[in-house]
């Protein structure tokens, strides 16, 4: 399809078969997309947003602004995310499409951290990450607004799909109850992580910590029990027994003796026989196996491990390491689901300014795919170098654009070189790399670099 065609089927609502052939798009799909209980969701949100998404939304947030440890687990698994920044790889070296993404990304404020950081924790926390493309008096994309996900209501039918390309979603505005916005399929990229039914369009995505709310309130309440009993009976406790006393000489005696307490009674008196007697407070408080058990349990469902937030007791470094690799693909896997949306977003962008994603070998994503020292990722390309892998995928590797640094390269080397236009260079400079097997610590590999 003719770029042309591809703009006015964004900017119309048609769909591209309309375009492409008068008859219908032959396809073998039958029945319905949705389950039974979500078609009575989307009839429901003709008229409001879904309560439930909306709900879920606010209590995430609320564990958020209250709990340390779930704004630890936010931050840290957003920075983690967002960790060495967009790049733009290319299979096949383009000087358009490479000012394209240089000037698109300034726009959109993609090289800032705090934008990144924002992006991936609404992600994180709403389950879902709309970004509005707004653009320009040039038609160009200059700016991406991430929307509140709650007021965002698909659009759909009964079957999953979209009723109008054109008013793909609604935004309701909760306060007055009108419809604030209509959005088109293109003007509103839709993020979604973990949907129940990611081919049901209506479907929405899932906060990571959606199932954990339960587990969350349980583990509140035990531990302010926890500080309430401590509170009212870890004190030592006093019997007085006055033998032969009247009340009013037992009155005044316990007068005297609580006159400097406040707010718990640690002393019982009474005129029987008897005398002082100690009564121990509760000697059980430090047996917190329940806090503990739901401790695991929340942390289980969360997507850092329990060792990584200060919760080492017990946990010997080689589980730690192997919680930390599942953690990192976690990670990756959210990198991989918000850089396509950015992905989308450029590919409009490509084609307002007349280049077609479809012939421009080129992907989007994060610098760093998994969270290792300067020192280990420098082995990890020399290890590949010395198998052979072209110098462009070793940048790529290391987190680098690889036309920016073969540019600074030749910036660096037309300075130094007193004999710029000279192009002939000496072998016996040239770098041997070797991978030694079974020579490193715990029978790994080490490296041998030397000149020859």
């Amino acid at each position: 399809m003719k770029i042309s065609e591809r703009l006015k089927v964004l900017f119309s609502g048609k769909k591209p078969a309309a375009l492409a052939d008068s008859a219908p798009p032959l396809t073998t799909e039958k029945g319905l997309r949705t389950r039974p209980e979500d078609r009575y969701r989307d009839m429901y949100r003709e008229f409001w947003v879904d309560h439930e998404v909306r709900q879920t939304i606010l209590d995430v947030r609320e564990m958020d602004r209250t709990d340390g440890r779930v704004k630890m687990i936010h931050s840290r698994v957003a920075r983690d995310v967002i960790k060495g920044g967009l790049v733009m790889l290319q299979g096949k070296p383009d000087k358009r499409v490479e000012d394209a993404w240089k000037s698109f990304k300034r726009r959109t404020q993609l090289g800032r951290p705090e934008k990144l950081k924002s992006d991936a924790r609404g992600l994180i926390m709403e389950g879902s990450l709309p970004l509005q493309l707004v653009l320009d008096a040039d038609r160009n994309v200059c700016s991406m607004v991430r929307m509140p996900s709650e007021t965002i209501v698909p659009q759909v039918d009964d079957t999953g799909r979209f009723k109008d390309l054109s008013k793909a979603y609604r935004q309701q505005d909760l306060i007055t109850g009108q419809v604030a916005a209509t959005y088109a399929l293109w003007q509103l990229q839709m993020i979604r992580f973990d949907p129940d039914n990611f081919d049901d369009l209506g479907s929405m995505g899932r906060p990571f910590l959606d199932a954990n709310r339960s587990t969350w309130k349980k583990l509140l309440m035990t531990e302010e029990d926890l500080v309430i009993r401590r509170r009212v009976r870890a004190p030592l406790r006093l019997s007085h027994v006055l033998e032969g006393a009247t009340q009013p000489e037992l009155d005044n005696y316990e007068n005297k003796v609580t006159s400097g307490q406040h707010e718990i009674t640690t002393d019982y008196f009474s005129n029987k026989k008897g005398s002082v007697t100690p009564i121990q407070g509760d000697a059980a408080l430090d047996q917190i196996g329940d806090i503990a058990l739901l401790l695991d349990c929340f942390f289980s469902g969360s997507p850092m491990p329990k060792g990584l937030a200060g919760y080492t007791e017990g946990l010997t470094r080689d589980i730690l390491e192997d919680l930390k690799r599942d953690h990192f693909d976690e990670i990756d896997v959210l990198q991989d689901t918000l850089s396509f949306g950015y992905q989308q977003a450029f590919n409009l962008d490509l084609l307002l300014k007349g280049i077609n994603p479809e012939d421009v070998d080129c992907e989007i994503c994060f610098a760093e795919r998994r969270t290792e020292t300067p020192s280990q990722a420098a082995d990890r390309a020399l290890k590949l170098q010395a198998l052979g892998i072209p110098e462009d995928v070793l940048w790529e590797e290391l987190g680098f654009e690889p036309q920016y640094i073969l540019q600074r390269r030749k910036n660096a080397a037309d300075r130094v070189d007193p004999y710029p236009d000279d192009t002939e260079s000496d072998p016996s400079g040239e770098t041997r790399i070797k991978i030694t097997p079974g020579n490193a610590r715990k029978g790994g590999s080490a490296l041998s670099i030397k000149n020859r």
